[in-house]
């Protein structure tokens, strides 16, 4: 939902977005709610992988059925010259099978297995947010005559730098795709690091912001995990960060931060650390050269993702 609206911002072309999300308060694109594809009906559903073809496509589930139902009933509606596709290989597949353009946004990890690799033969266009000299995955090398690598897309490209804190400042982002960290870990770690201003963001309800932007900026370090859009809104911020990533399908988190750790960005930690290993750790983070985000090549990745996207509709559209 965050990568498709800060990319609609750059786009001239009109744009709908589907989503089993509601529209952001902030949003004014056009917002189709999707179904949910889980309902009461799961519990009796068979064959979700159809086979091995897909990650979820069972039989019996309403919920699937009526998702993608809208889908195909917006489709025939609305002749859309090109639908982008984020996450979902099942969508982009059934669309594709519409007679639609589909565009994809890749994801890191090891996606070898026949669901994405069906979906990226599919794919008219492949958009991989990320700098190719920052991770380079062999499983696209297939598809490189359809992929441009636009680097990380953060929702505060262009936006001013808040004035920062004068304290010293460790701030813990959580996120809403969930975090096996609690506000109990940031205390103990708080409590054993006494010479810093211990700030969680988003790691439970309570801890929740809004607009993380001010936060942020006012870091003296960041701990985070390696979810797409923390990592570049740490590299909007260009701030010290501490990596500690989740566990995700296909390895995602721990290639991106393996790919940070490399490229000299942050500091990768395998889990929390105990409370008395904090103060190494963030004397590395300090120590880190902030220039090295230019490697994710963040600024003006959603405006050229937002290009690409209207130079393939454009193209389809001459036909």
């Amino acid at each position: 939902m965050t990568r498709a609206t800060s990319i609609a911002t750059s786009l001239d072309e009109p744009l709908t977005v589907l989503s089993s999300r509601n529209r952001p308060a902030h949003s004014e694109v056009e917002w189709i709610v999707l179904p949910l594809d889980t309902d009461e009906t799961t519990a009796d559903s068979h064959d979700p992988t159809a086979g091995g073809i897909a990650h979820w496509a069972p039989t019996g589930v309403r919920g699937l059925t009526d998702r993608m139902a809208t889908i195909a009933e917006w489709v025939a509606r609305e002749r859309p010259t090109l639908f982008v596709v984020d996450v979902s290989i099942e969508v982009a597949l059934f669309v594709r099978l519409l007679g639609v353009d589909v565009a994809v946004m890749a994801m890191p990890g090891d996606r070898t297995d026949e669901p994405h690799q069906l979906a990226y033969r599919a794919a008219t266009q492949i958009i991989a947010p990320w700098a190719q000299s920052f991770y380079d995955p062999p499983w696209l090398h297939p598809y490189a005559a359809k992929t441009s690598y636009v680097g990380a897309i953060s929702r505060f490209d262009g936006r001013p730098r808040e004035s920062t804190s004068t304290d010293s400042t460790v701030v813990v982002l959580g996120g809403a795709g969930g975090t096996a960290l609690s506000t109990s870990d940031v205390g103990d770690a708080a409590s054993a690091n006494a010479q810093y201003r211990w700030v969680p963001a988003g790691v439970d309800d309570r801890s929740w912001v809004d607009d993380v932007w001010p936060t942020l900026c006012s870091a003296t370090v960041v701990v985070t995990h390696a979810g797409q859009n923390a990592i570049a809104d740490c590299a909007c911020a260009g701030v010290p960060t501490i990596v500690i990533p989740q566990e995700r399908p296909h390895g995602e988190q721990r290639a991106t931060a393996k790919a940070l750790e490399t490229a000299g960005v942050a500091v990768l930690v395998d889990g929390w650390p105990d409370p008395g290993t904090w103060t190494s750790l963030l004397t590395r983070a300090r120590a880190l050269d902030s220039a090295a985000w230019g490697s994710v090549r963040q600024p003006g990745a959603a405006a050229r993702a937002a290009r690409i996207l209207s130079s393939v509709a454009e193209s389809r559209s001459a036909q």
